[in-house]
C-alpha cells in the first residue's frame, strides 16, 4: 500500500487515494477537512526530495502556478514544503485528458477542435501574461471536464521568465509536442506553447501526430528537418482557414511563428464567426517559405544515428561543425531524393510500356458500394472493401467519401480500393432542460455526443429563479442532429427597478398602503399607541428619500389612539407606596402637603380624581400628603401648609 495513503498532511489534507504519477511528483485525491472539500495534493517523491535541484524546481513550480488564476488552468490552492515533504495543494477535476478524449472519440469534428484549442491558448496567453511558460503542452496536460470546459494542467515544468533554465541538461517534455528549438536546446519563449498547441491543433484535426518516428531521436530531427503534410491532405473536410492557422503556429521558425497566444486568438476568433474568411496573409507567408527542389523528410534511421554519435563525443560541437553537419544532411537527403526521382522515370517508363497487365483506379467517390461495384472498370476487376465511416455533410449517408487508392493510381496485383462511406445522420431527442441549472443543462447537451452548438441568452423572468433554464430551442422532444445549434434561454430572475421612498406619514392606513402598492412596494402593519387619530400611520421603517428595489417590504407603523388607565385608590398609603402604585401605571404626580391631627405624617389624605376613574395614560394627578399634627409651641408661629410637585 502507498505510504502516503491515510496520512494526514498540516492536520488539514487527507489523502485518499492516488490517482496519477509523474516523472517529479505524484498526485493524490484529497480531503481537505478545513474546507470540506475534495482537492488533489501533489507530493515531489521521495527518490528526488533528497535531490537540491529537484526540490528547487518543485518549488519553482509552486511560484509558478501560485501566479495563475484563470478558468482554463488548474487552480493551485496551496503550497507547503518541510524539511521532509514538499507538496502542492489543487483544484480537483472531474473529467478526462484530452488524450483520453481523443481516443474515445476518435476522429473529432473541427468545430469541437475549435472549441478546445481556443480555450487553450486563452490559458496560455495568461501564463505567458504573467511570464511563465509551460514547455510541456500536450494532449496529456490538458483536462477535459464534463461541461465541455478545457484546463491546462501540470505546470511541473514551467519556469519563469528571465530564468537561467535551459533544456541542454535533460530533455523535458514530450518529443511529439517539442519545438524545433526545444529539440536544438536553444533558449524557448512563448513561442515554443505555441508550437505545441499547434501540434495539439493539428492531432485533433487530423487524428495523427505531424511526425512519427522509432525513436525519440528520430521524431526531434523530424521537428527540425522535416515538413508536416497538411491536415487537408488527411481530412479534406478540415477548412482551408483553420488549416491555416494550424500551420502558422506549427512553423519551425519562431519569427514566422504566431508572435502570442493572443495573436493566434485573434486569427481564430476571426475563423469563429466566419469559417469561410480567407487567411490569405498566412497563405503568402507558407508560399514564400517554399523552395524550389521538393525536399524530403531527411531518413530517420541515418540522422539519429548522426545525432547519437555526436552526442557521445567529448566536446559539443561548434558553430563550424553544426553547419558542416547541416550540409552534409542536406546533401543526403538531396541525393536520396535524386535516386527516388530516377527509380521513379525509370520504373515508372516501363510500367507505361506495359500497360496491358494494369489496371488505372477509378473515380467512385459520391457512389453506394453497391452502385461502385457495378461501375465500367470496377465490375470484374476490384474488390470494394468498405473499412469504416466518416462524417461529411458534403455527401448522402452511404456514399464513398474516401477511397484508397486514390482515383487515377494504377494497379498490377492488390485489386483491391478500399472505402470509407458517409455515416448515418445521427438524430437524438431533446431533452427536457426547463428547471435546471445552466451548467446541468450543458452536461445533459454533452452527454449526448452530438457536438452541439450550445448557446445562451439571459432574460428577465417572474416565475423563474435566476440561474435556471426557462426553456430551450428547439423545445423537449424535438430531433435533434449532429452539430445543431442549440439555445438556452436562462432567466435573470425578476426585472427589479429602483423606487424612491416618499413620506406616508399622518395618512390613513388605507391611503398609505396604495400609494406603496402603486411603487410596487410590500406593505406590513404595527400598532401602537400614538396620539395621532386612530388607523393614521405615524411612522415608517423605510426613510425618505432612500432609493430601494420594486418588492422591498416597508412597514408602517399605525395609531391605536391614545392609551388609557385606571385610577387607583391611594388615601391610607404611605407616599412612597402611593407613588410608586400611580407611577406604575402611567399616571404623573402632583403632590401638596398639609397638617393633619388624625393621620400620621407622610401618608396620603387625598386625590383629586376619585379610585377607578379611566383617564388617559400620562393623566396628571394630585395627591395630598399628612403632615402630622400642627405644632403649637410658644417657640414659634402657627404651623403652615406646604405644597409641591413630584414630575
Amino acid at each position: 500500500m502507498d505510504q502516503y495513503i491515510g496520512r494526514m498532511l498540516d492536520n488539514r489534507y487527507e489523502l485518499l487515494e492516488l490517482i496519477g504519477r509523474g516523472g517529479m511528483a505524484n498526485v493524490y485525491k484529497a480531503k481537505c477537512h478545513r474546507l470540506n472539500r475534495l482537492v488533489a495534493v501533489k507530493i515531489l517523491k521521495s527518490d528526488l526530495a533528497e535531490n537540491a535541484e529537484s526540490r528547487r524546481r518543485f518549488r519553482d513550480e509552486s511560484l509558478a502556478v501560485a501566479q495563475l488564476s484563470h478558468a482554463n488552468i488548474v487552480s493551485v490552492y496551496d503550497v507547503s514544503k518541510s524539511d521532509e515533504l514538499d507538496y502542492i495543494v489543487m483544484e480537483l477535476i472531474d473529467g478526462i485528458t484530452l488524450k483520453q478524449y481523443m481516443e474515445r472519440r476518435g476522429n473529432m469534428d473541427w468545430r469541437e477542435s475549435l472549441h478546445f484549442i481556443t480555450q487553450i491558448m486563452r490559458g496560455l496567453s495568461h501564463a505567458h501574461s504573467r511570464g511563465i511558460i509551460h514547455r510541456d503542452i500536450k494532449p496529456q496536460n490538458i483536462m477535459v471536464l464534463r461541461d465541455g470546459s478545457v484546463k491546462v494542467a501540470d505546470f511541473g515544468i514551467a519556469y519563469l521568465s528571465g530564468s537561467n533554465q535551459t533544456l541542454t541538461q535533460e530533455a523535458l517534455g514530450s518529443v511529439h509536442y517539442i519545438s524545433p528549438e526545444q529539440a536544438r536546446g536553444d533558449r524557448t519563449d512563448a513561442r515554443s506553447d505555441i508550437y505545441s498547441a499547434g501540434v495539439v491543433l493539428y492531432e485533433m484535426l487530423t487524428g495523427r501526430l505531424p511526425f512519427e518516428g522509432d525513436s525519440a531521436v528520430s521524431v526531434a530531427i523530424q521537428h527540425l528537418s522535416a515538413i508536416p503534410l497538411a491536415p487537408r491532405e488527411i481530412n479534406p473536410g478540415i477548412p482551408e482557414g483553420l488549416e491555416l492557422i494550424t500551420l502558422k503556429a506549427m512553423n519551425a521558425d519562431p519569427e514566422k511563428r504566431y508572435a502570442s497566444a493572443d495573436a493566434m486568438l485573434d486569427d481564430l476568433e476571426r475563423f469563429r464567426k466566419d469559417p469561410g474568411v480567407d487567411m490569405d496573409y498566412i497563405r503568402q507567408e507558407l508560399e514564400s517559405d517554399s523552395v524550389d527542389e521538393p525536399t524530403e523528410p531527411i531518413p530517420v534511421r541515418r540522422t539519429s544515428r548522426a545525432v547519437e554519435s555526436s552526442r557521445k563525443g567529448d566536446k559539443p560541437m561548434s558553430q563550424q561543425d553544426k553547419k558542416r553537419m547541416a550540409i552534409i544532411l542536406g546533401g543526403f537527403a538531396g541525393a536520396l531524393l535524386l535516386i527516388f526521382l530516377i527509380f521513379k522515370v525509370i520504373f515508372g517508363s516501363m510500367d507505361s510500356q506495359d500497360g496491358a497487365g494494369s489496371y488505372e483506379v477509378p473515380d467512385i467517390l459520391g457512389y453506394t458500394v453497391e452502385q461502385a461495384m457495378n461501375l465500367p472498370g470496377v465490375k470484374g476487376v476490384f474488390t470494394i472493401k468498405k473499412v469504416g465511416t466518416r462524417n461529411n455533410p458534403d455527401y448522402q449517408p452511404g456514399q464513398i467519401v474516401e477511397q484508397d487508392p486514390s482515383a487515377g493510381r494504377t494497379r498490377k496485383s492488390n485489386l483491391v480500393i478500399n472505402v470509407y462511406v458517409c455515416a448515418e445522420e445521427e438524430t437524438a431527442a431533446m431533452p427536457s432542460l426547463t428547471g435546471m441549472g445552466l451548467q446541468d443543462a450543458k452536461v445533459q447537451l454533452n452527454n449526448l455526443n452530438m457536438e452541439l452548438n450550445v448557446q445562451v441568452s439571459e432574460e428577465y423572468s417572474d416565475d423563474v429563479s435566476a440561474g435556471l433554464v426557462i426553456g430551450t430551442s428547439p423545445a423537449a422532444g424535438n430531433p435533434l442532429k449532429r452539430g445543431n445549434s442549440v439555445l438556452l434561454r436562462i432567466s435573470k430572475g425578476k426585472d427589479v427597478k429602483p423606487v424612491t421612498v416618499i413620506d406616508f406619514t399622518n395618512q390613513p392606513l388605507e391611503t398609505a398602503r396604495k400609494q406603496a402598492e402603486k411603487l410596487n412596494l410590500k406593505v406590513e402593519v404595527a400598532y401602537d399607541y400614538s396620539n395621532a387619530a386612530v388607523d393614521t400611520v405615524f411612522a415608517q421603517s423605510l426613510k425618505v428619500g432612500d432609493t430601494v428595489d420594486e418588492g422591498t417590504t416597508i412597514v408602517f407603523t399605525v395609531s391605536r389612539g391614545q392609551e388609557t388607565v385606571q385610577v387607583g385608590s391611594y388615601v391610607g398609603k404611605s407616599y412612597d407606596e402611593a407613588v410608586t402604585s400611580a407611577s406604575g401605571a402611567g399616571l404623573n404626580i402632583n403632590v401638596i402637603s398639609e397638617h393633619n391631627s388624625t393621620v400620621p405624617e407622610g401618608f396620603v389624605i387625598g386625590q383629586n380624581y376619585q379610585p377607578n376613574t379611566i383617564v388617559t395614560k400620562g393623566t396628571t394627578i394630585t395627591l395630598t400628603v399628612s403632615l402630622g399634627p400642627e405644632n403649637t409651641g410658644s417657640g414659634g408661629d402657627g404651623g403652615s401648609s406646604g405644597e409641591g410637585g413630584v414630575g
